[in-house]
């Protein structure tokens, strides 16, 4: 992904995001097999050159949205307690009960590693998410149990996740993505325990005005 800085004045600019697929091995396209004119389509591994051009174009500016869409979180003007509250609750997800999060605590790292800006091009997978808790054990390790435990603790977290509508999964893959709600509720929690009292004080002397 990149952004470029277009029309720029002064006061403002315009930017421009592009999305470069160097490797694309790892998207899909919707389509027959290559030399078979009559054959059924079916999800297919994205081709190189110009034959899948329409796809990429699409998955170009999907990538590209979602990527804007973060940047347009960091001017909502909702008060944080109003998205955080809703994580405090419990919540039902088919028909069983989900824990409350806890995104100041327990929780913090989660939240922090479906965050990552390469995740906003295809989202992300269990064994993306493996890496990043489990780096001591590579995505090659002969140690199946192990690798299935792992897998099954990132499960229950996707769970979790699902249940409080912060990610939603890709249809037809086992990918997710962050919602909405997800981006915004992140971006405000992450930039508070990660921004100094210096930095809160000016805005809390300027909510103390207003309330008074």
């Amino acid at each position: 992904m990149k952004l470029y800085d277009k029309a720029y004045t002064p006061n403002d600019c315009v930017l421009r995001a592009e999305a470069t697929f160097h490797n694309a091995d790892d998207f899909r396209v919707y389509r027959r097999k290559e030399g078979d004119r009559k054959g059924p389509r079916a999800w297919r591994r994205l081709r190189r050159g110009i034959a899948d051009l329409h796809r990429r174009a699409q998955l170009s500016h999907q990538a590209a949205a979602r990527y804007l869409d973060a940047f347009a979180t960091v001017d909502d003007t909702n008060p944080s307690t109003n998205l955080l509250q809703r994580l405090e609750q419990p919540r039902q997800w088919r028909g069983r009960r989900v824990r409350a999060l806890r995104p100041l605590a327990d929780d913090r790292a989660l939240l922090s590693a479906i965050n990552h800006n390469e995740f906003a091009i295809h989202g992300f997978r269990n064994r993306d998410l493996r890496a990043i808790f489990f780096p001591q054990f590579p995505q090659t390790t002969d140690d199946k149990q192990q690798t299935r435990r792992h897998s099954a603790w990132i499960s229950r977290k996707l769970r979790l996740l699902r249940a409080h509508a912060l990610i939603t999964k890709i249809v037809g893959t086992h990918r997710y993505q962050l919602t909405s709600t997800g981006r915004k509720t992140i971006v405000a929690t992450l930039s508070a325990l990660r921004s100094t009292v210096a930095q809160l004080t000016p805005v809390t002397a300027q909510l103390t005005a207003v309330a008074a």
